[in-house]
């Protein structure tokens, strides 16, 4: 067999296996094409196991956000069982505020709020660190001047108590009152929480940071990437 007839036997091979090894990476590697993000909070490995590729993995119980019972700007009770199979990006405000952190965070989130209108996945949650003040009425009228639809962008208030532990403890957000020459101040993280459909805490964002908006625009949708696939492998 002559070299010229070898050549064109390897370049045959050659062009007959490429296609069949790029199909192997598609199915085998195509899956973890992004980086899975974060899952913030305590963890703790389970007695229970899952099954990849044959080997036996030890299940993980990652931390979730408690429940809480609070009413949105249309009187509604609002719980977790509200936001059964949704991801949610959250942040804190008061509507007695006008300029500075709590209007830039607002203009951020009424983007992020028409840019995925229509995708019945991701709902968005503000949450008052002035309840005394922020009741359903205020937040009805104050939903109005940021076009916050109920049931999509829900403005949350309630006891006090409820609230602040939800911000402090459950979501690990700074957040607490002041007395400031006799006026009340709030001190609190300015911050975009990403929370996926299992409760669970998957990113922190500075409102200020468009850098960090950006990030969070991107793992939005990492994280629907990601529940479409759990879904389809019946997770």
């Amino acid at each position: 067999m002559s070299s010229s007839q070898i050549k064109k036997i390897l370049i045959l091979v050659t062009i007959l296996a490429v296609p069949g090894f790029l199909y192997y990476l598609l199915q085998e590697k195509g899956k973890n094409r992004y980086r899975p993000l974060p899952i913030f909070g305590k963890k703790e490995v389970a007695s229970t196991f899952h099954s990849v590729k044959g080997k036996q993995i030890p299940d993980t119980i990652y931390y979730q956000v408690p429940d809480f019972k609070l009413v949105n700007q249309n009187a509604d009770s609002i719980t977790w069982k509200n936001y059964e199979g949704k991801i949610l990006v959250l942040n804190v405000f008061y509507s007695n505020e006008n300029p500075g952190k709590v209007s830039f965070a607002n203009k951020a989130m009424k983007a992020f709020e028409a840019t995925y209108d229509h995708n019945k996945t991701v709902n968005f949650v503000g949450l008052t660190i002035d309840p005394a003040r922020d009741t359903p009425e205020v937040l009805a009228k104050y939903a109005q001047t940021l076009g916050a639809q109920p049931g999509k962008w829900d403005l949350l208030t309630g006891d006090s108590t409820v609230v602040y532990s939800l911000v402090n403890k459950g979501l690990s957000i700074d957040a607490h009152q002041e007395i400031e020459n006799g006026n009340r101040k709030f001190i609190y993280s300015n911050m975009f929480v990403l929370l996926d459909p299992q409760r669970r805490i998957r990113g922190y964002y500075p409102a200020s940071s468009q850098e960090a908006l950006s990030q969070l625009n991107d793992e939005i949708k990492v994280l629907i990437t990601e529940e479409l696939r759990n879904n389809n492998d019946g997770r």
